[in-house]
Parts: structure tokens; sequence; C-alpha cells
């Protein structure tokens, strides 16, 4: 007779353990807060809202909510999960005191929002430095990526509204900064705005591109070296004047909606004229090409732009729109790269794509939601939720490589961050000892010697 085997081993469970540490990975996000000097950065930026004998520095409390959202959590609480290891994460203030602290920020307007903008730019040129070919202006040039992303309300907080989607909530416009492929991305704008504000409102744009460009170094701040690429939302006439602007002379790569007349023009387009696409690889991508209108329609334009359009075949089940032709799939975007074959441009608009995967890393490290009820209040969330984006970007820059520098939050979480450690006090020295079996201790151990090797800020 068999007798039947469980799946699992059982258990005993006590809750008498001790020296335990759990998100002991989580060390490679608190050396690099200290190696890139942000805690001192936010410090010093909050200052002046730290009241006389105050216990707890604003710009650690601040931090510690960040380290808390990279870590996974979802609300101001959740900094439980790093009161309960001070030996980790030193002392950390209550949830009252976290809270009031938001209260008085979110009541100090754009003022306290500035200082942590300026401390967020001023530790950004710091990291890049350090980056050395890692960073994403190592060929001299940045490109900002502008998007839209809906964030949905469970209850009646304040400026939320139907959206175009037929959902519930706000519709933030955000910026980041592409590391291209061979890393992710970060955040460099985060502008609030109702459920109901409009996909391609021009202020709205600006305001987000001037908040992204203030994050920048300041010798990208404006010139052709920056590249500014939005969806069609941004293909608006004074969008593109306010980025070709004499004196700004940006570059851009913005979508454009498929009008009637550029509809007629793409019609007469002669067959020897359109040039296969490409993939990033070099390669012909299959079922695709692109073309370059030019003339009258033109006309009232910046100099210097270009109107390339795209078709290719929709894939199997795909539903053609009113502005498709032919069967085929039709965009359109605008740019003013000159000396550059279109079908290099195409691929570099099409890259734009990856702005999605950052709007997906966005969701899945504080964004889902909007904790807080106030409309201020969720203007520094925001900021809070900026700076844990932040540090899931410049963590893998600094110190992980190959595969693991694309590794996107929730990996993060999962491989490294979530890796139990045993921590023993001997010669006044706190030893944090991974547990040997983890199959990424050697990622953590080899990522924690590189963040050894960078100079201490000054």
């Amino acid at each position: 007779m068999k007798h039947p085997i469980g799946s699992y081993p059982r258990v005993r469970v006590q809750d008498d353990g001790r020296q335990v540490v759990t998100q002991a990975g989580s060390v490679l996000l608190i050396e690099t807060v200290r190696r890139i000097g942000l805690d001192r950065a936010i410090s010093a930026a909050l200052a002046p809202w730290r009241k006389p004998r105050a216990v707890h520095d604003p710009g650690k409390m601040l931090l510690d909510a960040a380290l808390a959202v990279a870590l996974g959590g979802d609300c101001l609480a959740d900094v439980a999960m790093l009161r309960c290891e001070p030996a980790v994460f030193g002392p950390v203030a209550s949830d009252p005191t976290i809270s009031r602290l938001i209260g008085t920020l979110a009541a100090s307007g754009e003022e306290a929002l500035q200082a942590i903008r300026s401390a967020r730019s001023e530790v950004r040129g710091r990291v890049w430095s350090l980056a050395g070919k890692s960073a994403p202006d190592t060929d001299g040039q940045v490109t900002v990526d502008l998007d839209g992303v809906l964030v949905i309300a469970h209850s009646d907080k304040e400026d939320a509204a139907a959206t175009w989607k037929k959902t519930y909530g706000h519709h933030p416009l955000t910026a980041f900064v592409d590391h291209g492929p061979g890393g992710t991305g970060e955040p460099v704008a985060a502008l609030l705005r109702p459920g109901n504000a409009g996909s391609n409102t021009t202020s709205d744009h600006i305001a987000t591109a001037q908040l992204a460009l203030a994050q920048l170094p300041k010798k990208y701040r404006r010139g052709r070296q920056t590249l500014i690429r939005t969806d069609s939302a941004g293909g608006t006439h004074d969008f593109v004047s306010w980025l070709a602007k004499r004196g700004r002379w940006l570059s851009y790569s913005v979508g454009m909606m498929i009008t009637d007349t550029i509809h007629q023009h793409l019609l007469q387009i002669p067959a020897s004229a359109w040039t296969p696409a490409v993939e990033a690889d070099g390669k012909v991508r299959d079922g695709a090409w692109v073309a370059e209108l030019t003339g009258r329609l033109l006309d009232g334009w910046p100099k210097g732009m270009r109107l390339i359009v795209r078709k290719e075949r929709p894939h199997p089940g795909a539903q053609l729109r009113i502005t498709d032709a032919d069967g085929m799939r039709i965009t359109c975007f605008a740019t003013n790269t000159p000396d550059q074959p279109i079908s290099e441009l195409e691929l570099r608009h099409r890259l734009r794509a990856r702005a999605e995967d950052r709007i997906r890393a966005a969701r899945s490290t504080g964004l889902r939601n909007l904790p807080l009820h106030h409309t201020a209040q969720n203007k520094v969330w925001l900021e809070i939720v900026q700076i844990a984006l932040d540090l899931l970007a410049w963590m893998p820059m600094l110190a992980l490589t190959g595969e693991a520098r694309l590794w996107e939050p929730r990996r993060l979480r999962f491989r490294l961050f979530s890796a139990a450690a045993q921590i023993v006090t001997t010669g006044r020295q706190r030893i944090l000892r991974l547990t040997k079996h983890w199959p990424w201790t050697g990622e953590i151990t080899t990522a924690l010697a590189r963040l050894a090797l960078l100079p201490s800020p000054g």
C-alpha cells in the first residue's frame, strides 16, 4: 500500500524570531541613496519645513516614504515595513507624523514642490556623472518621452472626474528620460490633472516639458541634443512651435493626427516614393513602408519641420480606422531632424513605445491610485513616487549589468529586495548575512561592491 506524500513539507511556525531582517536586499537602495547624496540633498531642501526641536528630519521622512513605495507600498501607512527594521532603515517616524508632514508640504504649494524638484535635479546630474557610459546621455543626446496616464479613483477625491475612457479618476501627464535599449528610464515630470483633462492640451504639454527640462543638467535644457517625443496628443501647432522657438531649438518627434488634408496627400504618393521601414537590428520590417510629405502641406508650421507617414499591414484581427487607406494602417509624425533617412527617423519615433513600459512600472510603484484626498497632497505624493522611480532607475544604472540592468520594479522586488538575511553585531559593526541559497545573492553582493567603489558625495 502506497501512502500519499504531500507536495510541501510541514513546518512549525513561531513568532519569536530574532536578528532576522526581511527585505534585506533593500540595502541596495539605501546604499544608492548614501552614495549619490540624495539624503543630504532632500534634507537640505526641506530644512525650512523642519520645526524647532523636531525629532525627525522632514527629508528623511519623505525619503522613507519613497523607499516604502519603491519596495511595493502604495500608501503612507506602508512606511511601517521600514519602521520594523530600525537596524537597516534607522529611526522611522510614526504614521501621524508623516501625515502631518505631507499636510504641511501640501499647504506650502509650489514652494515645497520646487524645493523637492531642485534636490532631485541636483542629484540627477551627479548620478549621470557617476554612471559614465551607462548614463542616458552617453551618446551626447537625451530623449524625453511625454505621455498621459489614467489613474482610477475609487472614492470622491478632489479633482477626480470622468475620463475619456469612461472611467473615473485623474489624468496626469508624465515625462520620462529614455535610457535606450540597454536600460529602463527615469521620471522627470508628473503634472497632476483632473480626469477630464484633454489629451492634447497645449498648455499642459508645455508645462510638463518645462518641468522635465528643469530636471536635466543645464547643458541639455535647450539645444538640438535634447529630443522631445510624444504621441499624437502632442502634435499641435502651438506645442511644436514652442519646441522649435528661437533660443530653445529643441529636437522633436511628435505624432500627428491624420487629417483629411494629410490623407489626400498620402493617396497621391507614388509607389516609388515609399521606403521599407526597418527594425532596431537594421533588418527590414515586414509589411511596413515610410514616405515623406512635402509641399504646401507644411505651410504655417515651423521652419525645418518634416512630415513622415508610415503604412503597415494591420495585425490579424486589428480593425482599420477611417483614416487608414488601401487596407493599410496609417500613422504620421513630425520632426525637425535634418539629413537623416526617414526610415531611421521612423524607427526612432516608434521606439517611443518604451514610454508604455515606464508607465507600467509607475503603476506598480505608487501610481496605481492616488491615496490622499486633496489635490495638493496628491501632488506631494507624485513627487514621492518619482523619487521612488528615480531610485529604481539609478540603482541598476550604477550597480547592475547585463540583463539585470533591464529588470523592472516588480522583478527587482522579487529577486533582489525580498531576500532575507540575518543581522549580526560584532566589533561595533553590523553585518548583514544574506541567505546563501537565494539564487540572486550574488547579484546583490556584486552590486553592493560596485556601489562601494563610488566616491562619497562631498
